[in-house]
Parts: structure tokens; sequence; C-alpha cells
């Protein structure tokens, strides 16, 4: 997949970042969440220094992620469920018909 260089900026900072090439949107809303999040860290009365809000921004981020991850697991779990009782209630509902033709 070819990249090419895309310029972000968070929190004031410019970095050049390679991005393949067709996600550049996705790169640049990410560095503008990411600048959001830093900047309400960074104002938060509890949290002392830039390499904190850092950390806490990360962490929040993961947690996020990780909740997500789990939101989705169940999702597909549930939609597996549901697959199962659809063919369940299809197989009951042909098989009265087959034995009536035979």
């Amino acid at each position: 997949m070819s990249h090419r260089t895309v310029e972000i900026n968070i929190i004031d900072r410019k970095l050049k970042v390679s991005c393949p090439i067709g996600k550049e949107s996705a790169l640049l809303s990410a560095a503008a969440e990411l600048s959001e999040r830093l900047k309400n860290a960074n104002s938060s009365k509890s949290i002392a220094s830039p390499d904190q809000a850092l950390l806490m921004t990360a962490l929040n981020l993961t947690n996020e992620l990780l909740a997500s991850e789990q939101k989705l697991k169940t999702e597909q779990q549930e939609n597996k469920r549901r697959i199962a009782l659809l063919q369940s209630t299809i197989e009951q509902a042909i098989t009265p018909a087959n034995k009536k033709q035979a």
C-alpha cells in the first residue's frame, strides 16, 4: 500500500506522519480528537503536567477502546444467537411441509 506524508497539528505541535493513501481524512480527524482531549486534560485543575495529561488521555482512550471492543463482542454473540434462533425457526417451519410432501 502506498503512503504519503501528512502534516498534523496536535496541541500546537506540527508533526509529519506517514499515512496510507486514502486514509488522510481519518488521520486528521484522529489528530483533531486527540488535540481536543489533550486541551481538555490540560485545562483540568487535577492534572499537574503535560506528561500527566498525555498519560490520562491515553488511559481514557484505551478504556473507551476496550469498552467498545467488549460491546462489539457482546453484540456479535447476540447476533449469532439470533441467527441460530432464526435458522431453527425456519427449519421447523420447513420440516412439516417436507413431511407432508413425502
